[in-house]
């Protein structure tokens, strides 16, 4: 797993992608600027001079409630509350609804080299929308060799050495009426809250390679409904062979996880042998994986039964051994 980060610049703001129809009102030279926070901030605190919640290289926010605060001020007060703003060093100002800027805010704005911005959105809209793009594009990513599939709802992620079966497995899940996401290079995005998301890229999506058919369409050959673009990964399935595996976890009480941009995914080690359905255990995996997000453990569950069990024999031939 190779892992990368991620860099936004106030320029980007300006694209279709974000959709945020911007007019460049001063700092045009600056568009530059990093963005290296994915919160936007309403700066309405700092206008009064309280800014210890504020920091720099963050988008800030000025709507109607900052703009009509700072035209209530007396000027020298004004203009303070704006030297507060600029002090904290934003990367840019973003006015919504197409509201008149204060002549001081711009003079200082393009003093300090600070880009400001407006909309025609209203804030909370604009909000909205600069915040998931911004997080989108400052998520941290990685790629992944392996194979994602949406099996009943579930993201699982098959991972295994070259040739042990993993494109086989997701073509038989796939033809059983499940989903592809992504063949061989899964691209993972983490959001806020532990969030992974993976995707195939441009050039293989939809796509898979089967070892002795080559490469072959899956949304052509099965539909559009045996693909999706996108999907929450929740589980992790390795592939080994059975004399690598020594031992198997014959209970299902060994809890191992992968961390995947240092987010632990619950995994499973399924052992590869002639004989095995291994598309059928994987599905059957997907199926206890949803038991276990319900509150259902099937193996502590049997534990338990088998330690009351056990716990009740004891206490009766006690029970016999004192009569």
């Amino acid at each position: 797993m190779s892992a990368r980060g991620s860099s936004l610049t106030v320029r980007s703001l300006l694209g279709e992608d974000a959709g945020l129809r911007l007019v460049v009102l001063v700092g045009e030279e600056s568009l530059g600027r990093v963005i290296s926070l994915h919160r936007v901030q309403k700066p309405g605190l700092a206008l009064a001079g309280y800014v210890r919640q504020s920091h720099p290289e963050q988008v800030h926010v000025l709507g109607a409630t900052e703009l009509s605060y700072l035209a209530s001020l007396p000027p020298a007060e004004a203009r303070h509350g704006i030297e507060t703003l600029i002090a904290l060093d934003p990367a840019c100002i973003l006015v919504t609804k197409d509201l008149d800027v204060p002549q001081d805010l711009l003079d200082s704005s393009a003093a300090a080299g600070i880009p400001v911005l407006r909309t025609p959105m209203a804030s909370p809209v604009a909000i909205e929308a600069t915040q998931k793009f911004i997080e989108l594009h400052l998520a941290p990513t990685a790629s992944i060799h392996g194979v994602l599939l949406d099996v009943l709802g579930v993201g699982v992620l098959l991972m295994g050495k070259s040739g042990i079966g993993k494109s086989e497995a997701a073509l038989e899940l796939i033809m059983r009426g499940h989903r592809l996401v992504a063949d061989d290079l899964v691209e993972v995005r983490r959001f806020s809250g532990d969030l992974l998301v993976g995707w195939a890229s441009e050039l293989i999506k939809h796509h898979m390679e089967v070892r002795g058919l080559g490469i072959i369409n899956i949304k052509d050959m099965f539909g559009v409904a045996a693909v999706r673009d996108e999907k929450k990964m929740e589980l992790v399935v390795e592939l080994v062979r059975w004399d690598e595996n020594g031992t198997p976890d014959r209970l299902g009480l060994d809890e191992m996880v992968y961390p995947i941009l240092d987010v632990p995914v619950p995994m499973l080690r399924l052992p590869v042998s002639p004989g095995r359905n291994i598309s059928s255990l994987i599905e059957v995996a997907a199926r206890n994986r949803l038991l276990q997000v319900r509150g259902h453990h099937s193996a502590r569950e049997f534990q338990e039964r088998l330690d009351r069990a056990l716990a009740d024999a004891r206490q009766h031939r006690f029970d016999q051994d004192v009569e």
